[in-house]
């Protein structure tokens, strides 16, 4: 992982790397204000692309092991979160062909320059960290810009940018975009530091996100809910700020060939889910910085065209989708839809006592929900692998999260009595432990629940125990209160304008995403980019839904293709195009084959030539 066999000549290493902190004018003219920064190397059974597991490490069902639980070493947690995000992130399950037919997990030896970096304005900080390879391409000079997807850490595009850029010779520079894993334990008032590690920040190694704690707050802070900066406002601006990052890197992995600038360095975006978003809002950013940008499955939002926020639809699917998917048959496992139906029946019955929906009965009321999203936008597609997200809790997640986010709310200002926190088997809320905060880095994916946090619900309620608090974040998106005038404001700070002219600009969304619909996000962006006279590619799949990572269940496998290939296409023609030697993508509508149990192979994906 990090470097070298001995802890001791990594400690060497690190500690002689870092540079002078400070505030430097950057080519934009903002300033750049990094700190923390760190080099470290990864050769001889450490790489950056896979931290020396290779593609059967990455494979292995079990995450890498510490050797002490309670006090793993730097060099462990890297390994660990690379792991965890290339799992989350890719499909690796059997037959279901990466690193066979399509994507790279090539060793590829180099080294790692991070920091923490923060925009003019913000309170607190974002990741930025560069991948330089040994065998960087001297001739052709480029930089893939990788913002995470989702609320991931900063590693959270190594399977999209890195498992492409590395092999051919790219540096990469990620930025967790003021979200990512750098949770804060309120009871111990202790948090993650710079270098991946849990405990208090000191001198050149400070946390990464120090929120601000009212006496007596409890459980568990994460920058996403809690820095009220409204991290995804500025994605874009994250996203230049990672690129300046990887010029700096540049200049002091190779002297001789310094000054690496936007003018001589080719600069192309590529990102997944909320990286997609962070993606094209960079796009929109004036000045002749970005050379290209390629985004899958974006969380974007325009006004118009049946373009929806996020949060809109996601607070309409928590309350919605458990009943309406009542009405649907073959839907996707899991959820065990013989276990769930109970609880949807009740949620149907709940809605209807509050006079959300209609129907005499459960089929009825499930009908009702159905045609009601449906009139407002959903496809069948979307709500079938929507139900993912139902099993998963994933609605909640989202809306419980971004409220705060939007809203721009601290530790224990949540308007709908929301809280995180290590949990008992009972759900209540209790202290962390030692072996729990130093896993958080490494294994968490930025919004709870999971590695270890859970969602507090101070509504709970019985009979239909989440309802009320999901009322409640539903009225903060159609009612009038101070509050939801507050998250809405949030809301409209993150609407999308169309790209700079003349920039290549490649949208790819699967027709069967069941967490950002096409039809209220890609969709409308397009539309909207063309009516400004923007020339924007567009890839539409079907068969394709939002998470490559969970076609490892058999039975998503088997309905559902992966987007990644796609995105990797697009990433050849669109390198090819900046080389003068082949065309943009054409829109496409892709007709594609599931594998139906079958190995995937070239002809399930039909990717256009």
């Amino acid at each position: 992982m990090l470097v070298l066999a001995l802890v001791a000549a990594l400690t060497s290493c690190v500690a002689g790397a870092r540079r002078e902190e400070g505030v430097q004018k950057t080519v934009s003219g903002e300033p750049a204000m990094f700190r923390a920064e760190r080099v470290t190397v990864h050769r001889e059974g450490d790489d950056l692309l896979t931290a020396g597991l290779g593609l059967d490490g990455l494979k292995t069902l079990l995450p890498p092991q510490f050797a002490d639980p309670a006090a793993p070493t730097v060099a462990e947690l890297r390994r660990r979160a690379i792991w965890n995000n290339w799992r989350g992130i890719a499909d690796l399950g059997p037959g279901g062909g990466y690193g066979s037919l399509y994507g790279s997990t090539a060793a590829t030896p180099g080294r790692e320059y991070s920091a923490l970096a923060t925009l003019p304005g913000a309170r607190h900080p974002h990741r930025v960290l560069t991948q330089v390879p040994d065998a960087f391409d001297h001739a052709k000079r480029c930089v893939l810009l990788a913002p995470a997807s989702g609320s991931r850490g900063v590693y959270g595009a190594i399977a999209v940018a890195g498992a492409w850029g590395l092999p051919k010779g790219c540096a990469v520079v990620y930025t967790d975009k003021a979200a990512g894993t750098d949770y804060v334990d309120l009871d111990a008032r202790s948090g993650v530091r710079a270098d991946g590690s849990h405990g208090m920040g000191e001198g050149a190694n400070p946390l990464a996100f120090a929120p601000d704690m009212p006496v007596g707050a409890s459980g568990v802070a994460f920058k996403h809910a809690h820095s009220q900066d409204n991290p995804e406002a500025d994605w874009g601006r994250h996203l230049k700020q990672a690129a300046e990052f990887a010029l700096r890197a540049l200049d002091e992995a190779f002297p001789e060939q310094a000054p690496f600038t936007f003018a001589n360095t080719r600069m192309i975006a590529v990102g997944i889910s909320n990286g997609g978003t962070a993606v094209l809002r960079a796009a929109e950013l004036e000045g002749a910085w970005l050379d290209a940008a390629v985004a899958g499955e974006p969380n974007i939002y325009v006004e118009g065209e049946g373009g929806r926020a996020l949060y809109d639809y996601s607070t309409e699917a928590a309350l919605l989708m458990p009943c309406a998917l009542l009405h649907l048959q073959n839907l996707p496992q899991p959820p065990l839809q013989a276990q769930a139906a109970p609880l949807w029946t009740l949620r149907c019955a709940s809605l209807r006592a509050a006079g959300l929906i209609d129907g005499a009965d459960a089929a009825a009321q499930a009908r009702d929900a159905y045609q009601r999203m449906r009139a407002s936008g959903w496809t069948d597609e979307a709500l079938r692998a929507g139900a993912l997200s139902v099993g998963f809790d994933l609605w909640r997640a989202v809306g419980v999260t971004y409220a705060s986010a939007y809203g721009r709310y601290g530790v224990g200002e949540h308007p709908c009595m929301y809280a995180f926190s290590a949990q008992n088997p009972d759900f209540s809320a209790r202290a962390a432990t030692a072996q729990e905060r130093a896993a958080w880095w490494a294994d968490g994916s930025g919004i709870p629940p999971g590695a270890g946090v859970g969602i507090v619900d101070g509504k709970l309620a019985a009979p239909d125990v989440t309802l009320p608090g999901l009322r409640c974040l539903r009225a903060l998106w159609e009612q009038d209160s101070t509050d939801a005038r507050r998250v809405r404001e949030g809301v409209a700070e993150t609407r999308a304008s169309p790209p700079r002219k003349g920039l290549p600009v490649t949208v790819i969304h699967g027709l069967d995403d069941g967490l950002i619909p096409v039809a209220f996000s890609s969709a409308p962006y397009v539309a909207r980019a063309r009516a400004a006279g923007r020339d924007v590619r567009f890839w539409q799949v079907r068969h394709v839904q939002h998470f490559d990572g969970f076609l490892a269940l058999p039975d998503y496998g088997a309905r559902y293709l992966p987007l990644l290939p796609y995105v990797y296409a697009a990433l050849d023609r669109t390198m090819a195009h900046l080389d003068g030697e082949g065309a943009l993508p054409a829109d496409a509508l892709i007709e594609t084959s599931p594998r139906a149990g079958k190995a995937l192979g070239m002809e399930h994906l039909a990717i256009p030539h």
